[in-house]
């Protein structure tokens, strides 16, 4: 009987002993990421509570068993006030253990920013927003802020010249200071590499003007292989104290970004920014001018050419002409191009 007895105790020990051995081991070992997953990225926001990140976790499809992962991140001292943010690539089938030991050590995972050729602050700080934690408020304050502009040497006219469009890896939750931080960083490199600054300085123009003026020839054409005539045709006009007369410049001074065709509405639309009134450059880049827009402006064409017209075709190159005569030529082939098909 005492036998017995003892046996049914030892049992019931034994039962209570898996009971309570069985949460450590589930939470630790047997559960955790599900095997499949939508997206291997979580994002967990700056100043996100622990609540937040579990909430995160849950609906993005990344726990088998939130309860489990809750009772096993006290136990581990990741549950903290303010959860490290970021954004983080998880693997499918990791325990919870290498899960909260990953969130826990930051390991990121960054993200690419693509800057192409936005025109404006807005819209550059817009696409920004796109790739990065802070949304496009935050940023376009940042960039016209002026106590800002004045500590990276900017103004607002030239601010654009800042931005070499280009892909570069972040972290999703980079500030928008440290975002123009690293922006200076990579223009001062760019412009530290192939002899850029001391062409600029062979043509008597600081890299932002270089910039102004390539923001034109990106304006301009499509074709990289016929900017650096571009750029030579305008480079020749600044020489002999010609206007610039660039289309591109009128459309900016209006803003009428949706024009197919300048009219004399935007050729004497009164604005420093056109070139058919005002002599010289414009006050700042019209828009983010591309790498090989900045080399052909800083390796220009050597040539006579002052006039250049699209081609009558549907190739978006042009004719060039050191004449204005000849120009008139081209253009006049080009506008009965334009009437023929009821432009």
């Amino acid at each position: 009987m005492k036998r017995k007895t003892w046996g049914l105790l030892l049992l019931v020990v034994l039962l209570v002993a898996s009971v309570l051995a069985w949460k450590p081991i589930k939470a630790i070992y047997l559960s955790g990421v599900p095997d499949h997953l939508e997206t291997p990225f979580v994002h967990i926001p700056t100043n996100a509570t622990f609540d937040q990140v579990v909430d995160s976790l849950s609906q993005g499809g990344f726990l088998t068993d939130p309860e489990s992962f809750q009772w096993l991140a006290e136990k581990m001292k990741y549950k903290r006030n303010t959860m490290r943010p970021g954004r983080f690539e998880i693997e499918p089938g990791w325990s919870n253990r290498r899960l909260i030991q990953h969130l826990r050590a930051g390991e990121q995972a960054p993200v690419n920013v693509v800057l192409n050729n936005e025109r404006l602050p807005e819209e550059i700080a817009g696409c920004v927003a796109g790739f990065l934690e802070p949304d496009s408020l935050k940023l376009l304050e940042t960039l016209r802020d002026p106590a800002v502009l004045a500590e990276f040497g900017r103004t607002p006219e030239n601010l654009i010249a800042l931005f070499i469009p280009n892909t570069y890896q972040m972290y999703w939750n980079t500030t928008p200071m440290n975002f123009l931080k690293r922006m200076v960083k990579e223009h001062d490199a760019f412009w530290a590499k192939n002899n850029r600054l001391e062409k600029a300085r062979a043509l008597g123009m600081t890299p932002e003007e270089v910039y102004t003026l390539a923001s034109i020839v990106e304006r301009e054409t499509n074709t990289v292989a016929e900017k650096p005539t571009i750029a030579g045709v305008y480079l020749n006009r600044l020489k002999i104290g010609m206007l610039l007369q660039a289309d591109p410049t009128c459309v900016f001074a209006t803003r009428d970004f949706e024009a197919r065709r300048v009219t004399q509405f935007h050729t004497t639309f009164d604005s420093p920014y056109n070139t058919y009134l005002y002599k010289g450059l414009p006050p700042g880049p019209i828009s983010m001018a591309s790498i090989s827009s900045i080399d052909a402006v800083l390796n220009p064409q050597q040539h006579d050419f002052l006039y250049f017209c699209a081609k009558p075709d549907e190739s978006g190159t042009h004719q060039f002409a050191a004449t204005y005569s000849a120009h008139l030529v081209n253009a006049r082939r080009f506008q009965n191009w334009l009437e023929q098909r009821g432009y």
